[in-house]
């Protein structure tokens, strides 16, 4: 499975920002699809999740309310719509696939967001 990311940038805080993820290859075979960030200096943390056939979700504690994950499973594409975003925001988030028999094996390359003060 091939991932690949985009929507990051630079905004001030309280903005929005909505960030894509579009899967290609072996899509059949995934079971969650997720977003991810890391901060600099700091480990890579869990955002959200979305499983693929069901549309179930999940969000750490941190961004529940604010931001919410989506997908297009015609488009292969998940969503992450982030709203009233705060500097502590600030990371590169990657998306990545988790298929049924596994963890989160696949990996985009990440999209930079920045939040300003």
């Amino acid at each position: 499975v091939q991932l690949q990311a985009s929507g990051g940038g630079l905004v001030q805080a309280g903005d929005s920002l909505k960030l894509s993820c579009a899967a290609s290859g072996r899509t059949f075979s995934v079971y969650a699809m997720g977003w991810f960030r890391q901060a600099p200096g700091k480990e890579r943390e869990f955002v959200a999740r979305i499983t693929w056939a069901g549309g179930s979700t999940y969000y750490a504690d941190s961004v529940k309310g604010r931001f919410t994950i989506s997908r297009d499973n015609g488009k292969n594409t998940v969503y992450l719509q982030m709203n009233s975003l705060k500097p502590e925001d600030t990371a590169v988030y990657y998306c990545a696939a988790h298929p049924t028999y596994g963890s989160w094996d696949y990996w985009g390359q990440g999209t930079l967001v920045t939040v300003s003060s």
